[in-house]
């Protein structure tokens, strides 16, 4: 009787700390960012960090390491006709996008492996381009991770860092 009442009390606990935890939302929620440049439709999937009180660059995300450049699944990057980012030819297509992140020039990689989880299985010899931008701090604070396709570039802001690159 009495190991029957435990787990009927460990199960009720359970279910109802089940119950609670489903309700909570994702700390990284999913978004794109979309937009137009010279033609080119552009589509990146990312999965949104926040700050949430954290040292970002050269922490939480340490310089000079393959990033995923998001949360979760490692962020995507989709063009529909070939582009010039940086100078240097993307043909069409998805990617997935990496950063090295450094103080003075952070490298950018878009990788031929669409499906990955993070950065874990990132292979370099798979990768179809890789560019170098200079990082720019910012006195205002971005709490989520934010990707914007802009007129003539594309921006990753979080927290007061920015990564902006040209893209024609």
């Amino acid at each position: 009787m009495k190991q029957r009442v435990t787990l009927s009390i460990l199960f009720m606990i359970f279910g109802i700390s089940s119950a609670v935890l489903a309700q909570e939302k994702p700390l990284s929620t999913a978004e794109t960012a979309t937009g137009t440049i010279n033609g080119s439709s552009i589509t990146i999937n990312y999965g949104s960090p926040s700050v949430r009180a954290r040292e970002i660059w050269g922490k939480l995300v340490p310089f000079d390491e393959v990033w995923r450049a998001g949360a979760n699944e490692a962020t995507t990057f989709t063009t529909d006709k070939d582009i010039m980012v940086e100078g240097s030819k993307l043909p069409a297509g998805t990617y997935s996008f990496f950063v090295i992140p450094n103080a003075k020039e952070s490298t950018l990689i878009f990788n031929k492996v669409v499906k990955q989880w993070g950065a874990y299985k990132y292979d370099q010899a798979q990768d179809q381009l890789r560019v170098k931008v200079k990082p720019r701090a910012t006195s205002a604070s971005t709490e989520k991770l934010t990707y914007n396709v802009n007129k003539d570039n594309i921006t990753l802001s979080w927290e007061k860092w920015e990564l902006s690159f040209k893209v024609k």
